[in-house]
């Protein structure tokens, strides 16, 4: 999940020795982001926020899974993080589940987290992956909504911990002031290698499997992450999974003036509508993918076009969205949001462009409306995590939980100065040449605006060769950026994630 929407704000509408754990604990405090006095000479407050935080707590559950009860060990707690002179500067909240086996070493473990930046892992803890999961009618009741055993727990096939950034969930900073220090792609990706390695030391699972799991920005973030193990920390991960990743900003932005982009975007636009009219057969989808690249493209590339040619160019494009030709025609073809623009009651989500929710403001030529994902049903989960915390976790604090922080992504600093230039390519590229065992999963919701599915089957497919073919593999999904509410979806996409973790198994 994304504040920007997981992080675009500019559309509205992620055993090992006791001295090796010693080390590590110091690294963590020579690298993590600084905190300085501030001139003042000021202690760190003996009370504070952290004070409000309690010690972490150990419970035990079963569930059972296909006729098999799994017994597992739950975690809800924090890791310091230390600046670099030794003093405390956070505490980075998780909540981790293990399976009660004596082959624990060789189970792998998964760490998870969202995107915005800014958002908590409750998204993917309770959405998808988690031992507890909302109920099936969560989009279509939120306040209703309760916790079940989730019948597709990954738990089945990985242990795993689910990390919240500095700023999300209940992890907080020594100095309410020194948040924004850890708010930025290399603070960020720093801190949150430091919280694998340590949780690895401090559990003995440097020898257990390694796969890392994050969504929207938390895909970007992912790879990000992965490198810096690699290059900073000494760990090598197995598999990265990545849920509707932001790839690269230049195939994201200006949809309503670039060519490439508006083509990239097109075909999910295409699926939200085949999608609404119940008409979605993969036929029709990549029908649908081969105009966006050949005529549409071209088209948009060129002089716009005329006459008869444009009439019969701009129905085209509206057959395949659902929009009015006049909105289409308009704008020339590049949709941009035009998406928006219906000729129908209600409100379209980027999160899900066959999502349509009733307008608050149907008078009001502007856009007034919240969005109906964003805005929506997912603000239920803060209220379903905490309750979880405090009733089968044994984790309570008074401390607000964070589901979405949206002025961390309003005040993230980007390594290229805007989230326009970001982009993962060469994080990946390396990624791949210097781990020849990494293989990768991505996954997308075909009706996704936010992340549309296009760009990352681009970016993966101008890869250069790196090692055996299909390394980097990508699945499609019925629904939009958390396409996982979707019980059928997130079973399908569960079958899928359990071959690609026995696929990592050593021969």
């Amino acid at each position: 999940m994304n504040a920007w929407p997981d992080g675009m704000m500019m559309l509205r509408r992620s055993p090992i020795c006791s001295f090796l754990a010693g080390l590590l604990v110091l690294s963590l405090a020579a690298a993590a982001p600084a905190q300085q006095p501030d001139g003042t000479g000021r202690a760190a407050p003996a009370g504070g926020v952290l004070a409000l935080l309690p010690a972490d707590s150990v419970t035990h559950h079963t569930l059972t899974l296909g006729g098999r009860m799994l017994a597992y060990t739950a975690t809800a707690g924090t890791i310091p993080l230390f600046d670099r002179n030794g003093e405390r500067s956070a505490a980075v909240f998780y909540t981790a589940y293990a399976l009660d086996d004596a082959a624990a070493q060789a189970r792998p473990v998964t760490f998870a987290f969202n995107g915005g930046p800014g958002a908590a892992s409750a998204y993917l803890q309770l959405g998808l992956a988690g031992p507890r999961a909302v109920t099936s009618d969560f989009t279509r009741d939120p306040a209703n909504a309760r916790l079940q055993d989730n019948p597709d727990t990954w738990l089945a096939f990985t242990d795993l911990v689910f990390i919240d950034p500095v700023g999300t969930g209940w992890s907080r900073t020594v100095w309410a002031d020194k948040s924004e220090d850890f708010w930025s792609e290399r603070a960020d990706t720093q801190s949150l290698a430091k919280i694998i390695a340590l949780y690895l030391a401090q559990n003995r699972r440097s020898g257990s499997p390694k796969f890392i799991l994050g969504e929207s920005y938390g895909g970007y973030r992912s790879v990000k992450v992965a490198r810096a193990l690699q290059r900073e920390q000494g760990v090598l991960v197995n598999g990265v999974i990545m849920v509707s990743p932001f790839v690269e900003g230049r195939l994201q932005f200006g949809a309503d003036r670039f060519a490439l982009v508006a083509a990239l975007r097109l075909p999910s636009l295409a699926a939200a509508e085949l999608d609404r009219r119940d008409a979605f057969t993969p036929e029709a989808l990549a029908a649908a993918e081969r105009f966006a690249l050949t005529d549409y493209l071209t088209t948009l590339a060129g002089r716009p076009p005329e006459g008869d040619a444009a009439d019969a160019f701009y129905a085209r494009v509206a057959g395949l969205t659902g929009l009015p030709p006049d909105v289409v025609a308009r704008s020339r073809g590049f949709i941009g949001d035009a998406y928006l623009e219906r000729d129908r009651a209600g409100v379209a989500s980027p999160y899900d462009a066959a999502f349509l929710a009733p307008d608050p403001f149907p008078e009001s030529p502007a856009d007034e409306a919240p969005d109906p994902v964003l805005d929506g049903y997912t603000q239920a989960l803060g209220g379903l995590f905490v309750g979880l915390a405090h009733d089968e976790l044994d984790f309570r604090t008074v401390l607000t939980f964070n589901l979405l922080d949206r002025e961390i992504a309003r005040k993230w600093r980007w390594e290229a100065r805007s989230i326009v230039q970001a982009t993962i390519e060469r994080d990946l590229r390396e990624l791949l040449a210097l781990n020849p065992d990494l293989d990768m999963l991505v996954a997308h919701g075909r009706s996704d605006i936010v992340t549309p599915y296009s760009v990352s089957r681009y970016v993966i497919g101008h890869l250069p060769p790196l090692g055996r073919e299909g390394r980097v593999a990508l699945r499609l999904y019925k629904g939009g950026h958390m396409f996982y509410f979707d019980a059928a979806a997130r079973a399908a996409f569960t079958t899928d994630a359990a071959a690609f973790y026995r696929s990592q198994e050593a021969p």
